[in-house]
C-alpha cells in the first residue's frame, strides 16, 4: 500500500513539473515586449548619417519629432496641405527629392499627399504603432520619417496615398 501511495505522489509529482515547464515555455516563447522588439531591430545605414545631438541642431522640435522620432504633425496645420506650385518636395533633413507637385492631390486627410514618390528615394517599412500593420515611409537617404502610405489614393493613377508629415518637407518652386 505505501508503494502505491509513493508511486501517486511520483506521478503527481511528475505531472505537475510537465505542466510548469509546458507553462513557462509557453511564456518565455511568448514574450515580446516593445523593449525586446527595439533592442532586436537591425540598425540602418543611410548615406546620410548624424548624431541625434546633429539633428537637433539642424531641425526645430516638431521637425526633430517627426523626422527622427516617427512623430505625427497635427492634421491641417502643413502650409503643404494648399500649396498649388509647380516644383518639388525635398526631405527636410538632407535635401533628397521626395514627391512632385504633379504628383500632389488634395486627399482632405489633412496632410500633403501624392500618388508616387520619386523612384528610389523613398523607402518602406511596417510599423504597428497604432496596433495594425501599417506601411511606414522614410527618406532612403537620411532615414527621417515621412508619413505612411496607403490604398486608399487616386483609382486613376496608382490608386496610392502617400500621407506625409508637411514638416518632413520642404518645396522648391519651379523657376
Amino acid at each position: 500500500m505505501f508503494y502505491v501511495i509513493y508511486r501517486l505522489k511520483y506521478l503527481k509529482l511528475i505531472l505537475m513539473n510537465k505542466i510548469l515547464m509546458v507553462f513557462a515555455l509557453t511564456l518565455f516563447f511568448n514574450c515580446n515586449s516593445s523593449a525586446q522588439k527595439k533592442s532586436n531591430e537591425k540598425t540602418e545605414i543611410y548615406k546620410v548619417m548624424k548624431t541625434e545631438a546633429e539633428w537637433k541642431t539642424q531641425l526645430t522640435a516638431i521637425e526633430f519629432n517627426v523626422l527622427r522620432k516617427a512623430g505625427t504633425e497635427r492634421a491641417f496645420t502643413s502650409p503643404f496641405n494648399k500649396n498649388n506650385e509647380a516644383g518639388i518636395y525635398i526631405c527636410k533633413g538632407c535635401d533628397t527629392p521626395l514627391f512632385k507637385s504633379e504628383h500632389k492631390y488634395d486627399s482632405r486627410s489633412g496632410w500633403p499627399s501624392f500618388d508616387r514618390e520619386v523612384e528610389d528615394n523613398v523607402a518602406f517599412s511596417t510599423d504597428y504603432d497604432l496596433g495594425y500593420a501599417r506601411t511606414e515611409e522614410h527618406c532612403a537617404t537620411c532615414g527621417g520619417h515621412l508619413g505612411h502610405v496607403f490604398n486608399d489614393g487616386p483609382k486613376n493613377t496608382t490608386g496610392k496615398r502617400h500621407c506625409i508629415n508637411g514638416v518632413s518637407l520642404k518645396f522648391i518652386e519651379n523657376k
